[in-house]
């Protein structure tokens, strides 16, 4: 059965939105969901960098920013490593040992530049917890490469056609997941 549910897409299609719906809607059934979001920040119409939060602790950091004076550079924006392990791996990893749906939004170019957040994102796939991801959809990397090949991973890719309607179906492959694995414990109790 899948675990992993992996949502790509190319830029401004809406993978955070599907994915925050999703976990959303999972907390609102009383399910822990924690892990991490990035969202864009913008200055009236220009986009000035990205901002990290924690899901769980509203706690909010800056992936990377326009003036952001050191770190590797993306574009026009330099990642801020300093916030991404200690706001976006530090979330992953909690979630890893405390909730019962992990979110990591999103593995691209910026968040693969920390080693720290790359071994929170596999801890999270070694854990036997469903986790929802986004990743980027032309970003080329082991950890990418290794979670396509997972044979208990979905890759679903968010179109205009199911961008408001596919967060249902990840709702309820988790739910059905978790219902699964609630009954299995009971069961060998």
């Amino acid at each position: 059965m899948k675990r992993l549910f992996f949502i790509t897409g190319p830029p401004g299609i809406g993978k955070t939105t599907v994915l925050l719906r999703a976990a959303d809607a999972l907390k609102a059934k009383g399910y822990n969901v924690m892990g991490m979001t990035s969202r864009e920040a913008r200055e009236g119409d220009n986009r000035v960098g990205f901002e990290i939060t924690d899901y769980s602790t509203g706690q909010k950091g800056w992936l990377a920013h326009v003036n952001q004076p050191v770190g590797p550079q993306v574009s026009r924006y330099r990642v801020n490593l300093e916030d991404l392990n200690n706001i976006g791996a530090k979330a992953i990893h909690d979630a890893v040992k405390n909730a019962q749906v992990i979110i990591i939004d999103e593995i691209g170019p910026m968040e693969l530049f920390s080693p720290h957040f790359k071994e929170a994102v596999r801890q999270a796939l070694n854990s036997q917890k469903p986790t929802i991801g986004t990743i980027h959809l032309r970003a080329q990397d082991p950890l990418i490469q290794t979670i396509r090949a997972r044979e208990d991973a979905e890759i679903l890719e968010v179109t205009y056609q199911n961008r408001q309607s596919l967060h249902n179906l990840i709702i309820e492959k988790v739910t059905q997941l978790l219902r699964e694995t609630s009954q299995r414990s009971l069961s060998a109790q």
